[in-house]
């Protein structure tokens, strides 16, 4: 039903993190493929896939929005998830996932989804997580609260830039307020 697509930038604690927190919607049928996509070339990602039974997509730039565009190239599923590294979904998201999708299948019309932002309550708050609760309060929200969306959405809206700067924020931005939900469950970044 999900594809789940994390880039992780070579850095196998977040990744791992992310992983573990999928784990009961693998179980429960949800996640159908997790890709984890690094164009460092150090092998950890590599070795994490193999281990975690994961797909790994390799990929050409340093650019996020590249990562992204490369595993939703990849992506087999109908329905896309898009999650940073270290992104770890809290209880409930594999309900309210469900219903979102079934929501959006039975009317008909184009929607995406974000988790509701929550900062871990182990991290030391600076001047730039203040800066971030501001934007998100003001243009609405950013690319590390996720993004839920059919692969046909996706596509009909032209996908992550693979070269632009900020191109999560681009998509947010060209699905609208009027087509993008906030989801309850909460999403808390760790590392």
């Amino acid at each position: 039903m999900l594809s789940v697509i994390i880039p992780t930038e070579g850095v196998e604690q977040t990744a791992v993190a992310t992983l573990a927190a999928l784990v009961p919607g693998a179980a429960a049928g949800i996640v159908r493929e997790v890709l984890l996509v690094d164009g460092t070339r150090n092998g950890v990602i590599e070795r994490v896939a193999d281990v975690a039974g994961c797909r790994f997509v390799g990929f050409e730039g340093s650019s996020q929005g590249a990562a992204l565009a490369a595993g939703a190239l990849q992506a087999r599923s109908p329905w896309l998830m898009f999650l940073p590294a270290g992104a770890v979904l809290e209880t409930g998201w594999i309900e309210e996932t469900t219903q979102f999708i079934q929501a959006v299948a039975t009317s008909g019309r184009d929607r995406a989804a974000v988790f509701r932002y929550a900062r871990s309550p182990y991290a030391d708050t600076g001047l730039r997580d203040i800066l971030r609760a501001v934007a998100r309060g003001l243009i609405g929200p950013l690319g590390d609260q996720g993004l839920l969306i059919a692969r046909g959405h996706y596509d009909r809206v032209g996908g992550y830039p693979p070269q632009a700067r900020r191109s999560e924020a681009q998509l947010l931005r060209r699905l609208g307020r009027s087509s993008r939900t906030m989801l309850r469950s909460r999403i808390v970044m760790v590392g």
